[in-house]
């Protein structure tokens, strides 16, 4: 007696294969194309290295916390201070290393300040403008602050970190790189002495 034949279950009829969007093929090209963009600039920064001595000073806007403003104004442009010595100070209130030369600064900015052809700016680098303010009244510091917006000065100097400080001369152009902390005023004062010395 021959056995009937298993009755099979009819094949399911293949899903339909839903296709994406152009719209969102395109989307999701530019998001790869842009990210790696990021990538290769980040890579292109990190093997330039920082800036180095004789190299022009990159330009920047700074905007500074209240009451701490440069003659009035809250914006400082790098580029608008051509004519004098600009001393560029990369500092955090988390950085025990910045506290060791912050008084010296100080008395940096006093002992040139009356003259008006040396100009200092402290750039808060990743931090709090709460903790910044902490910071800058623990040390009694007054020369023009503000914080590192979007970290874009720093980006632009390519600091390794906190304390950094920049001597930028008359013309633009870097003549000095502090990094670590100062161990005196006479040493900031020595090198900024050598710059006005240059003319």
């Amino acid at each position: 007696m021959t056995q009937p034949a298993p009755i099979s279950a009819p094949e399911p009829a293949p899903a339909k294969k839903r296709s994406v969007p152009l719209w969102a093929q395109v989307l999701v090209w530019v998001g790869l194309i842009a990210l790696l963009a990021v990538v290769a600039v980040g890579l292109r920064r990190s093997q330039q290295g920082t800036v180095q001595v004789d190299d022009k000073a990159p330009d920047f806007n700074l905007t500074t916390f209240s009451g701490y403003e440069y003659n009035g104004a809250s914006q400082v442009k790098l580029a608008d201070l051509k004519g004098k010595i600009v001393v560029v100070n990369f500092w955090a209130s988390w950085c025990k290393p910045c506290e060791q030369e912050a008084a010296d600064l100080q008395k940096a900015w006093l002992a040139y300040q009356p003259e008006g052809d040396v100009v200092l700016l402290g750039v808060d680098y990743v931090d709090t403008e709460p903790e910044a303010r902490g910071y800058l009244e623990k040390f009694g510091i007054t020369y023009p602050n503000g914080a590192d917006l979007g970290t874009r000065i720093s980006q632009a100097f390519r600091i390794k970190g906190v304390p950094e400080t920049y001597f930028v001369d008359r013309n633009g152009v870097i003549q000095y790189i502090q990094v670590g902390p100062f161990q005196s005023v006479d040493e900031i004062q020595s090198v900024v002495d050598s710059i006005k010395a240059k003319k």
